[in-house]
């Protein structure tokens, strides 16, 4: 415009008409010269005409002389010539981290990740044949490499995956289940007498359980209460104990119990227990449920931790499969009072259970079968089998009325009696390869023991201390960890019994509740329940509290990690659920997730450098 008025002035007359520039340069018109009614109206503005401008805008900077170009998100175009030496730079950035390539197609740090299309059953077959034969198809379709993994092992196998392999006629005779020999019809009792077809399979016998007649002797007149409550306590029905199995069989097309590990489904059970890095769980991945009153303990077979037992105030004992469907496998009933402590004997075979009806019973974990009762009259808080080989046979129980009592199974009878706390004994604890044990109790000490000696060696009491009704043996065996009540956990040597002052985990609340202690089995976290229904993890070695995870309704007063897993622990509360978590649901990433680490993957789905997918 401006320009345009401009041309239009040069035009004119310099005889001073309307088209002559006045003094002011900017009343071309000479609108200021029209009366006041005929001005233009303007409200609280300047009387001179604002003059607009149709030139572009661009940048201050002199285009000529300009060293850097400024762009804005928004520009779509630039209003600056660049010269061609400035298109022809090099690239100026953070170095390409791709720059080194291993491979030939890497494109992520660690390799090549790519995205497969394959179904669920195709990827379980490829998972457990590189995890148990050590191979499998390589999603890439190379030549040079047609499988992952070991491929003496796949040329061994003929390159066959384990859903491909098929057993032989012979092996399968070899495994078909037999029958006993029909007997002599000539015979009809004893031993090769006549059974006809229905002659019994080979190895469906079972072990002839004895149980011993106890005596029942009435009391005298003359007996004082504590003879009187222990009659009673003999007088209690045994042998009404019984259990439910809730399968359909108790056996596979093998012939095999669920006491066998199902190395089908989780192959890492062979593995030694803590070879594996451990990580916090996140989710959970399965709810328990059949308990109708709170849960009280729960303890997972030793060595494999494949089956679960958990004891509840419904006075009711239950058996769980964890790695398959998660169902109820057995239930055992023989108690009238609320269970209080569960213990599996080394081999997982059999179980004691102790219960506020002051009895302690021993179970066949593979047939449900009682088969001894043991009991003093008195109420046993903590029972625990003697972890040596050569001891399975004798196990400890701390008791209500002070004392740490020794039974021998074989006898049933008691061989010693470790009478010195002042209070419930709460924990037994065996250290310094089994050779002694440790025990507290509610008189708000710890006490050390030599195994089979009535005599304390250590004493540890102090005017600030608290009772511990939990106790857990760390991994490597050095130190054990104990539940204070005043909302800490305490660290002491299993050697010198010394407490160790820098390790105190804090931040939880488990004031009134014995809320159990656990490890991970590497030995990196330590972990404890909370009265709020939440489970606490703290790293070992800082003793920083790393996450607390909303678990429950009601407190957690029980908890396990999996042996051989890398994140699943199993919660227990007073609300009645047993929770599995895990670090996430299922991950599937390709071509096989075993070929990569927890921690890999995580960075890798963090930093967004692949895709997941979720199940």
């Amino acid at each position: 415009m401006s320009g345009l008025v401009q041309e239009y002035a040069s035009d004119s007359d310099d005889n001073g008409g309307p088209g002559t520039p006045t003094a002011n340069g900017g009343d071309v018109f000479g609108l200021s010269e029209l009366p006041a009614a005929k001005r233009q109206r303007t409200d609280n503005g300047p009387t001179d005409l604002a003059v607009a401008s149709l030139a572009p805008d661009v940048l201050a900077e002199d285009p000529l002389n300009q060293t850097s170009l400024v762009t804005r998100p928004t520009d779509s175009q630039i209003m600056v010539n660049i010269k061609m030496d400035d298109m022809l730079r090099p690239v100026a950035g953070p170095e390409n981290p791709f720059a080194d390539r291993k491979f030939q197609n890497q494109n992520a740090l660690a390799g090549v990740v790519e995205e497969q299309a394959m179904s669920e059953r195709d990827f379980r077959a490829q998972h457990l044949s590189y995890s148990i034969l050590g191979y499998a198809a390589n999603p890439s379709f190379s030549a040079d490499a047609p499988v992952l993994g070991s491929l003496t092992a796949a040329e061994k196998n003929n390159f066959q995956t384990l859903d491909m392999m098929r057993a032989t006629n012979g092996e399968r005779k070899q495994w078909k289940r037999k029958r006993k020999e029909k007997g002599d019809l000539e015979v009809v009792e004893g031993d090769g007498a006549y059974a006809g077809p229905w002659a019994k399979w080979e190895g469906d016998e079972q072990p002839d359980i004895v149980v011993p007649e106890q005596e029942e002797e009435p009391p005298e007149e003359e007996d004082t209460e504590l003879e009187v409550r222990k009659a009673k306590a003999r007088r209690q029905a045994f042998g009404q104990e019984k259990s439910i199995f809730h399968g359909k069989s108790l056996t596979d097309y093998q012939g095999r119990t669920y006491m066998h590990p199902p190395l089908d489904v989780a192959p890492n059970l062979a593995r030694e227990v803590g070879s594996q890095e451990c990580f916090l769980p996140k989710e959970c991945v399965h709810t328990w449920t059949g308990h109708t009153a709170a849960v009280s303990v729960v303890r997972l077979l030793p060595k494999t931790g494949h089956l679960m037992l958990s004891g509840s105030m419904d006075t009711k004992i239950k058996l769980w499969d964890v790695y398959h469907e998660g169902n109820c496998l057995r239930t055992f009933m023989g108690h009238h009072k609320a269970i209080k402590d569960l213990t599996f004997s080394n081999d997982g075979r059999r179980f004691l259970s102790a219960s506020h009806d002051r009895q302690i019973k021993l179970w066949d974990t593979e047939t449900g079968q009682c088969i001894k009762a043991f009991s003093n009259g008195k109420t046993p808080h903590v029972v625990k089998f003697h972890p040596d080989d050569d001891k399975q046979h004798i196990f400890l129980a701390g008791m209500h009325d002070k004392k740490i009592v020794q039974w021998d199974i074989n006898t049933s009878e008691i061989m010693q009696e470790y009478d010195q706390h002042l209070g419930a004994v709460n924990t037994i604890t065996f250290v310094d390869e089994n050779r002694r044990f440790v025990t507290t109790s509610d008189d708000k000490t710890i006490r050390a023991w030599d195994f089979d000696i009535p005599v304390v060696i250590k004493y540890i009491a102090e005017p600030h201390m608290h009772s511990m009704p939990a106790v857990t043996l760390h991994p490597t065996g050095k130190w054990f960890a104990a539940q204070s009540l005043d909302n800490q956990i305490l660290v002491y040597s299993a050697d010198t019994f010394r407490q160790n002052r820098k390790k105190r985990f804090a931040g939880h609340s488990t004031a009134g509740y014995a809320c159990a202690v656990g490890f991970s089995p590497d030995g990196r976290w330590i972990s404890s329940g909370d009265a709020d229904g939440s489970i606490v993890f703290w790293d070992w070695k800082t003793g920083r509290l790393i996450k607390r995870l909303r678990a429950h309704n009601k407190v957690v007063i029980c908890h396990e990690w999996l042996p051989h897993e890398t994140s699943k622990v199993v919660t227990g509360s007073w609300d009645g659920l047993i929770k599995l978590w895990n670090l996430y649901q299922w991950l599937r990433l390709g071509p096989y997730g075993p070929m990569y680490s927890t921690s890999f993957l995580s960075s890798l789905i963090l930093s967004g450098t692949m895709k997941a997918r979720w199940l």
